[in-house]
């Protein structure tokens, strides 16, 4: 069967004519393979990828009249291989290398990605630590301070895979994401050191790949989706919340800006944890990153989007740098509100320093 869809695709004369035509594609491309962070799943693709004869030619961009769809899929818009003269393969943007957005990115269904950040901070201090995390809701409010110390660590696991590629024949890819973050009271003795904090954050996207011009911003993604974030955790300290949620990515030589709205699901009635918690950490958040030198540099911003005394938000940045091999070194100051469920009505400024392993998409 595969000698014969070789044959087929030899005789069309074009690299996507076989990829329209494989439910779940094999890595096409030898840049998509760096993303992968499996190692015997990387040392695959690049196995395979190196012993095509052609890599599929870089697709061109609007201005060059060649993707003329929002969604950039008629076949007749992508470009073909010049099987006289191979095209050298452009790198992949940070968008397209992390979301596989674009055909030759495509590297199939149930490979472990990285998503948001995967770090570990030995360092996580404050000067104001939330020892009585409280709530409108009276079960949800602590009466008794607790022993907490400002300076804890801090670490966050964030992975992603998709689990249908093509969900509308060539448009959409449907993705699981998971992330855990825990603040530990690691030097605190007196308390036998005990997780302060543990977030748990499950959700699932449909991602598209878009093209369209803004203000000099290329527009490559678009997503919606259902995001679950709780602390697991018995009164008077559970926390949690579901929200519908919306992706819009824009990126340009060396930035990426992501835009993420969302609606809360109402819950109500006594088993709100938090009634107020949209007024806190907010309706909707803006992220831009910034690749330079080897560095990756991100500021977080979020709101309410409401005003007078529900008027709240939060601001993070982040930075990482290399240190050796795959370790990079990570900065983390954050200031507002929300840094963690617990403390999502609690306004604070935190400092984290660590090292990590993933850095955003």
């Amino acid at each position: 069967m595969k000698r014969t869809l070789t044959v087929a695709c030899t005789l069309l004369g074009s690299a996507w004519a076989c990829a329209a035509r494989a439910q779940n594609p094999s890595p096409m491309d030898i840049r998509a393979c760096t993303a992968i962070e499996s190692d015997a799943q990387r040392l695959a693709c690049y196995d395979h990828a190196t012993g095509r004869v052609n890599l599929p030619a870089p697709r061109k961009r609007t201005d060059e009249g060649t993707m003329p769809s929002v969604f950039g899929h008629d076949l007749h818009a992508r470009a073909v291989v010049d099987q006289a003269k191979p095209a050298v393969a452009a790198p992949l943007s940070l968008l397209d290398s992390r979301w596989e957005l674009s055909p030759e990115a495509k590297l199939g269904t149930f490979n472990v990605r990285g998503y948001k950040p995967v770090y570990v901070l030995p360092v996580f201090a404050t000067s104001n630590q939330n020892a009585s995390p409280h709530s409108p809701n009276p079960l949800n409010t602590v009466t008794t301070p607790q022993q907490l110390q400002n300076i804890e660590g801090k670490f966050q696991l964030s992975l992603k895979t998709k689990l249908w590629q093509g969900v509308f024949g060539d448009a959409g890819d449907l993705w699981l994401g998971y992330t855990q973050s825990s603040r530990w009271q690691v030097y605190n003795s007196r308390i036998s050191r005990p997780f302060r904090e543990t977030d748990y954050e499950p959700e699932a996207m449909l991602v598209f790949d878009t093209h369209y011009d803004v203000f000099g911003w290329d527009g490559r993604l678009l997503g919606i989706g259902i995001d679950h974030q709780s602390n697991g955790r018995s009164n008077p300290l559970s926390r949690s919340w579901n929200r519908v949620v919306a992706d819009v990515g824009f990126e340009r030589d060396g930035w990426t800006l992501m835009l993420r709205p969302w609606w809360r699901i109402p819950e109500g009635g006594p088993d709100d944890n938090n009634p107020d918690v949209s007024d806190y950490i907010g309706r909707g958040q803006m992220q831009i990153v910034r690749e330079w030198g080897g560095q990756e540099f991100s500021l977080l911003l979020r709101h309410s989007l409401r005003g007078g005394s529900r008027s709240h938000g939060a601001a993070q940045f982040s930075w990482s740098f290399p240190m050796a091999g795959n370790l990079r070194g990570y900065v983390e100051l954050f200031k507002g509100y929300g840094e963690s469920l617990i403390d999502y009505n609690h306004n604070a400024t935190y400092l984290g320093l660590g090292v990590s392993l993933l850095d955003w998409y």
